[in-house]
């Protein structure tokens, strides 16, 4: 136990001062290239700048080198680990060291100092051979998509227990994500949706008005958009918006272990985190590819207009006629699929989320590139089906 001296017994402000002038500064010299002598006190007081000299000093290699410490008043723990840090420099290069004159108290810091002292870094392991790398990655991918898997048909199962009782959904919750994942999306949405539309009818306009065939625009337009362009550009927009904001809101709760003590309470998480994100996707992400479509032709009509002369009235005329009910449709059937693949995968990298900060934006990084890629390959799916159907 430290005691505390009363203040009648501190040295006073003389007496330190004259203490301090007692410290004779720490010195060495080098009477031959293998012998190295060492006097005054190695403490933390009178090592002065010696760290620095004794890192500028040549080391022979392949050489002894015998360290005197007989004259060496005072050592405490920094001067040893200064000492200990030019010894080890001296066994790196090869040498070696012999302790010589050093009275006992100061050996023992040296042995103190070499039990407690980390280990030296070893060279780095090689890297693992290629095959071994591929399978390692491959079994991680297998065992996270069996977890997927798993997570979907628990989400699936406690969807149709909502269905099958509609007072257990939490309404409010719903609505509160169908403005957050749906009505804040609009602007951003519309926008590129807008922007899309004329780079169609940009890009086909050239070609176009090469055979005479303006008019024809409202069907590259039209095609595009409804089929493809506007349910896939809303998808990865709410990827990005809604599903990254799922997965650092469940794994910020998952990393604060809220979710452990909701289970402690008997409050099933999914009915509470992911029921509630699954159905206002559904709802929401349908309604936002309406939306694109009627922006993304709209954008490609006023360019058609702007480089190919065709008008208002035209354009409408022709996209009528041209565009049956079915390919809008197609687009719609699209979203919902959409809209789950979103929130099934944002919520599922949330539950992954352990540890802290650092695994919350790496699990949120991985649900939107994770969830942009199935969007992508479910799109890909729908193409080859309706071309087998010939819808």
């Amino acid at each position: 136990m430290i005691t505390h001296p009363h203040a009648a017994d501190l040295p006073s402000d003389s007496g330190r001062a004259a203490a301090h002038s007692r410290v004779t500064p720490a010195a060495f010299t080098q009477p031959r290239p293998d012998a190295l002598a060492l006097s005054g006190s190695w403490t933390a007081l009178g090592i002065g700048t010696l760290d620095r000299q004794l890192d500028a000093l040549p080391v022979s290699r392949q050489a002894q080198i015998v360290v005197d410490g007989a004259r060496v008043d005072a050592l405490d723990t920094v001067g040893v680990w200064v000492l200990q840090r030019f010894l080890e420099r001296v066994r790196g290069e090869g040498g070696g060291v012999r302790l010589n004159g050093w009275r006992p108290e100061h050996a023992k810091l040296f042995d103190l100092l070499a039990q407690h002292a980390a280990p030296s870094a070893s060279l780095a392991p090689p890297p693992p051979p290629a095959l071994e790398r591929l399978g390692r990655a491959t079994a991680t991918a297998v065992e996270e998509l069996f977890a997927l898997l798993s997570f979907v048909g628990e989400s699936a199962a406690a969807l149709a227990a909502s269905v099958a009782r509609p007072a257990r959904v939490r309404w409010r919750t719903i609505l509160h994500d169908i403005q957050s994942a749906g009505f804040n999306a609009l602007p951003i949405v519309g926008l590129l949706s807008f922007l899309l539309g004329i780079v169609v009818a940009y890009q086909g306009a050239e070609q176009l008005r090469r055979y005479g065939a303006n008019i024809f625009v409202a069907d590259l337009v039209g095609w595009s958009m409804l089929r493809e362009f506007a349910p896939l550009i809303a998808a990865i927009i709410v990827a990005g918006r809604s599903g990254s904001a799922y997965a650092a809101q469940i794994g910020t709760m998952a990393v604060t272990e809220e979710i452990d003590a909701m289970r402690t309470l008997g409050i099933a998480p999914l009915d509470v985190l992911v029921l509630p994100k699954i159905f206002a996707l559904l709802i929401a992400l349908p309604l936002l590819t309406v939306y694109a479509d009627v922006l993304g032709v709209f954008g490609g009509m006023m360019m058609a207009r702007a480089q190919l002369g065709v008008g208002y009235g035209e354009f409408l005329d022709r996209l009528v006629n041209a565009i049956e009910p079915s390919t809008y449709w197609l687009g719609i059937v699209k979203a919902p699929v959409f809209a789950a693949i979103i929130a099934v995968v944002g919520c599922f990298q949330g539950f992954l989320t352990h540890g802290g900060a650092d695994s919350v934006g790496r699990q949120t990084t991985r649900a939107v590139v994770h969830a942009i890629f199935l969007v992508i390959v479910a799109d890909a799916l729908f193409s080859i089906l309706f071309s087998i159907l010939d819808f």
